[in-house]
């Protein structure tokens, strides 16, 4: 019989912890406090509330899903672009829409944050910056700075282009 041990609990059977990833409840036995209570197995969503540095995960997270589909149209673009003119033609207009500018204004977003933040995961990576304020901090830093050279970017872009 398996049994698995937990710090300040008695020995348990595995197979009264484990049962078809389902809720199972506990006797008063198992409680730490002693009391009965039905709970999860494992930690879940509407458990814990977002807190900033998860917040900023998912961020990177959804930012490189967002890049991918900023790729996608710049394939389009080129494509386009080596199919002919009418073909870039019709490219054009659809990126110069307001849409399609506000699609490119969103990946540039994208691309300044994940780059930014990729950036602060290599100090991560040798040991820089991992105390809770100084993390917080550097999250800080990331979207200022995302926010910056997308900033930058675009006044450049309008002032290189005429502002069209």
């Amino acid at each position: 019989m398996a049994v698995i041990v937990r710090a300040g609990f008695r020995v348990v059977p595995l197979t009264a912890l484990v049962i078809s990833g389902k809720t199972q409840p506990m006797s008063s036995q198992d409680h730490p406090q002693g009391r009965s209570q039905s709970r999860p197995l494992s930690p879940h969503l509407q458990i814990y509330r977002p807190q900033y540095t998860s917040v900023i995960s998912i961020f990177h997270r959804i930012t490189g899903v967002g890049l991918w589909a900023g790729t996608l149209l710049l394939v389009y673009w080129l494509v386009a672009t080596a199919t002919g003119a009418e073909a870039y033609e019709t490219a054009r207009d659809l990126i110069g829409s307001f849409f399609g500018r506000l699609f490119l204004f969103g990946w540039t977003l994208a691309l300044f944050y994940h780059l930014c933040n990729g950036i602060r995961h290599l100090f991560w990576d040798i040991g820089v910056g991992l105390e809770l304020r100084e993390a917080f901090r550097s999250g800080m830093a990331v979207l200022a700075a995302t926010v910056i050279l997308t900033m930058v970017t675009w006044i450049a872009g309008y002032s290189v282009m005429g502002g069209g």
